[in-house]
């Protein structure tokens, strides 16, 4: 359903990315940001999902600064491998590359983001800074916590998992805490990674509340 594309950034770095479209009009536009495993199989899964919902979906390759085109899967050995991308993140260098996947999409309709573990994290700072956001959704993003004094420019909603080994409830709680005006969801035995369906730590019961409750979210923001 989706293809390859290139985008530029505000700094004229060129980056890799992948977009995919409904068969229909659109009905808006969301950008798709990656684990740490690239804009691999699953985020490229979570694009088609979106154009069969009616978006415009667009994932930037936000690592091809670092390492062009990598992407990965879930074994230890590869999770170990994924893990040095992030060991000194460059925030702002992935926040141009995130803005430059909105532009791109901005004439489609409003634009909204989701993101999943990095990405969760980069969607809701992508929320407080960047421009030509309508909604942004994260999943189990580590870094939010960090982030939490920062207010959402946009409506914004979270999911976390209540036995994710790297998000503790108390960083939810502070979270909640600091901005209880961005919706929160904790979902109840689910591990990190519980919405990717290639992970071993898959949920499927939390997976089918989280989508739909995030379709949701931006069948509401996301209008023209």
């Amino acid at each position: 359903m989706g293809q390859p594309i290139k985008l530029t950034a505000s700094d004229n770095f060129q980056l890799g990315g992948y977009r995919a479209e409904p068969s229909g009009a659109p009905k808006a536009a969301v950008v798709v940001i990656q684990e740490i495993f690239g804009v691999n199989h699953h985020i490229r899964s979570v694009c088609d999902r979106l154009a069969d919902e009616g978006y415009v979906a667009i994932a930037p390759a936000i690592f091809d600064r670092t390492q062009p085109d990598f992407q990965c899967g879930y074994s230890p050995d590869e999770v170990a491998t994924a893990r040095k991308f992030i060991a000194s993140p460059d925030w702002e260098a992935m926040l141009r590359d995130t803005q430059a996947a909105i532009d791109a999409v901005k004439k489609v309709g409003p634009v909204g983001i989701i993101g999943f573990c990095l990405g969760g994290s980069i969607a809701y700072a992508a929320a407080t800074k960047l421009s030509g956001l309508k909604a942004a959704i994260g999943y189990y993003g580590g870094a939010i916590v960090r982030f939490a004094d920062d207010k959402p420019q946009a409506p914004t909603q979270l999911h976390f998992g209540e036995k994710d080994a790297g998000i503790s409830l108390a960083d939810v709680e502070t979270i909640r805490t600091k901005r209880p005006d961005v919706e929160i969801h904790v979902y109840p035995g689910a591990q990190h990674g519980f919405h990717c369906d290639e992970r071993a730590s898959y949920d499927k019961a939390s997976a089918d509340i989280a989508w739909p409750r995030s379709m949701a979210f931006f069948a509401k923001h996301l209008k023209k």
